[in-house]
């Protein structure tokens, strides 16, 4: 994947020779062979030396002599750079080693020059053992990053007909039963119909803490399943599962160049082709004016090996390639390098409350009664509210889980916008809002706590009321001061909540600022205003949020509970749902874009380097092979640290 990426259209550095034969090459067991050759090569060339210190034989035949060395290891370069010349990609290192090796072998046939053969031949040993380093440092980069996303199992094993199928994933119908047994990924996003287990999620999340699971679970494709067989239920055809798509993202991040990325591009297209012209002029100008076509020729091929910018094309996009492959591993999924520009220029981060900032899990949060204990009001409400689906009524039951006892409950009525009541042991008892106690005559009071309030009234008589409000996230605590630890100037919360609610999860979390009672299109709006203040993150999961994270300059979704619309319009998408990940995004981004900028500098100015020297008669030709193969080893292997974690 990484050589796909930066051996493209960009510089012909790669494409038709080493890109194929080099970069697979030693990723599948050609490091071996290289080696070998390498090895071979070098005591030829140390044996010709000591021929040619002790006999006196004709140039040419010196030539035949260093010839066998410089044809084992340089061959696949002359090969590839004639390639390169037949699909009119002529301006690629093979080209430019294979010019100033053979360019080397030819300096000695001039008068008064010296044979050059034993550098022309250690030119050529240096390079490969260069690309060597380089086709393992990229192999592991890449390695590294399929391990990663390993994810997607090959098979699934399915109950048909009474009996246990294996087949591809691919096969698998929605809403037919897959077997997983321990040890096993999950195939497909379902719900679980038997079994319970524990899930490891490492490779989706970035979670070390196995989540424990049971029947009416929901599990996504790609998890391991750590103890016990289950029973999953399909409810997404395989090429929609997380898993599927955790791989796509990741894969098609390689294409979203980033603006460093792009800066390359367009450089190498246009300084190759005037160095080598320059290189032309540096062999031939001087050469008229002074006869000394030996120095100069020699220095032109110099120029011409320090020139070739391939460290810069292919060690940026690998340190952008690193720097998504450490997020992924994080449960950051970035969809290109282009967002990582971005992410370390942030300046607001902007966030939804629902579901991002909070659980989107309403709770009991506080009882206040007036004539009954708290046990006994929570027990009247949840007899009341057991057999509503709505959320409130839910988080009454999980508070007090009133089906085991034996209380008589009869006469439920439900009134639209009110509430509900129902006969309990005799008693008529009212759950809703105040306008029911108005209905029923119970002299309610108003609560200081924020949150939805649910009166409950006995017999027409006020019995106090329950708090019930929307679990803020742990991870959310943190969130503002480690944004403002990266450098983001204001952090604010945009919610369709009402104005209590969300200026009570505001000041319990710090926030710059926020807005409350927003509908889609009033977040985009507020999203607009705050743009002008520098680069916006907007943060969501809900299907509404999908404009808004369009709209901001980098729309990040919750994966793991939020909506497809909202991961599909999203930049990056935060796999556990952690909010405290944004600031770990940016930090990784940095990162990358930091490893990124130190190749840049170091590429240049070693080459800058050697081409003084060069110019005053100062660089051997060897040295101009270090200030372009040594200076690529060196950026590739820097790149490689943008995969290393960062906490």
């Amino acid at each position: 994947m990484a050589h796909e990426h930066h051996h493209g259209a960009e510089c012909a550095c790669h494409e038709h020779g080493h890109g194929e034969a080099h970069g697979h090459h030693h990723e599948e067991g050609g490091a071996k062979e290289s080696i070998i050759k390498i090895t071979l090569a070098t005591l030829l060339l140390a044996a010709a030396v000591i021929i040619e210190r002790k006999t006196d034989w004709a140039t040419w035949q010196y030539l035949l002599l260093y010839l066998v060395p410089y044809l084992i290891v340089g061959w696949e370069t002359l090969h590839e750079a004639a390639e390169a010349l037949l699909h009119g990609e002529a301006l690629d290192e093979n080209f430019l080693m294979a010019v100033a090796t053979v360019g080397a072998l030819a300096i000695g046939f001039l008068p008064g020059a010296g044979t050059q053969f034993p550098e022309a031949v250690f030119v050529m040993l240096f390079f490969q053992v260069g690309e060597l380093f380089e086709g393992i440092a990229e192999g592991r980069s890449r390695k590294s990053i399929a391990h990663l996303m390993d994810i997607r199992p090959d098979t699934a094993h399915v109950e048909r007909g009474g009996e246990i199928v294996t087949i591809s994933p691919e096969e698998v119908a929605v809403g037919e039963v897959v077997l997983v047994k321990s040890g096993e990924r999950v195939p497909m996003d379902g719900m679980i119909l038997e079994g319970t287990s524990s899930l490891d999620t490492v490779a989706l999340t970035g979670e070390s803490v196995p989540r424990e699971v049971t029947a009416g679970d929901s599990v996504l494709s790609g998890c391991v399943n750590l103890s016990g067989v289950l029973r999953v239920r399909a409810e997404k055809p395989a090429g929609e599962s997380t898993a599927s798509k955790v791989l796509e993202l990741v894969e098609h991040a390689a294409g979203n160049k980033s603006r460093s990325e792009r800066f390359i591009t367009r450089f190498a297209r246009v300084y190759t082709p005037i160095v080598v012209g320059l290189a032309v002029l540096l062999a031939f100008v001087p050469s008229l004016l002074t006869g000394d076509w030996a120095t100069w020729i020699y220095r032109a091929l110099m120029f011409l090996v320090v020139s070739c910018p391939c460290a810069l094309v292919i060690s940026i996009p690998l340190a952008f390639f690193g720097g998504i492959g450490c997020a992924s591993r994080k449960g950051i999924l970035v969809k290109g390098a282009a967002f990582m520009d971005t992410l370390t220029q942030l300046r607001t981060v902007v966030f939804d409350k629902t579901g991002t900032l909070t659980e989107g899990v309403f709770e009991v949060t506080a009882v206040h009664p007036d004539i009954l204990d708290e046990q006994e009001l929570l027990h009247l409400a949840a007899h009341v509210e057991r057999y509503s689906t709505h959320p409130i009524a839910t988080a009454l039951r999980n508070a007090y889980p009133a089906e085991h006892d034996d209380c008589e409950v009869g006469e439920i009525r439900e009134y639209a916008g009110k509430g509900l009541t129902a006969l309990v042991n005799g008693k008529t008892v009212a759950v809703g809002n105040d306008k029911l106690m108005d209905a029923v005559g119970a002299a309610w009071h108003p609560c200081h706590h924020s949150g939805t309030i649910v009166h409950v009234a006995l017999d027409g008589v006020y019995a106090g009321h329950v708090v019930i409000s929307d679990r803020i996230k742990e991870d959310a605590v943190h969130v503002v001061k480690a944004l403002h630890e990266v450098g983001v100037d204001k952090v604010v919360m945009l919610t369709g909540d009402q104005e209590s609610i969300a200026g009570q999860t505001a000041e319990r979390l710090g926030l710059d600022s926020y807005r409350a009672g927003l509908l889609p299109a009033d977040k985009v709006r507020e999203v607009e205003a705050l743009l002008g203040e520098g680069r916006l993150a907007f943060v969501g999961d809900g299907i509404n949020d999908a404009p808004v994270l369009a709209r901001a300059d980098i729309g990040i979704a919750m994966g793991a509970l939020g909506s497809d619309a909202a991961i599909e319009a999203a930049d990056v998408v935060l796999m556990d749902d952690k909010p405290s990940k944004v600031a770990l995004a940016v930090r990784i981004a940095r990162r990358t874009l930091r490893i990124a900028r130190e190749n840049i500098w170091l590429a240049i100015g070693i080459k800058l380097l050697v081409l003084l020297l060069a110019a005053f008669g100062l660089a051997t030709l060897w040295m101009a092979v270090f200030a372009d193969v040594g200076v690529t080893v060196l950026a590739v292997l820097n790149a490689m640290r943008a995969l290393r974690a960062v906490q």
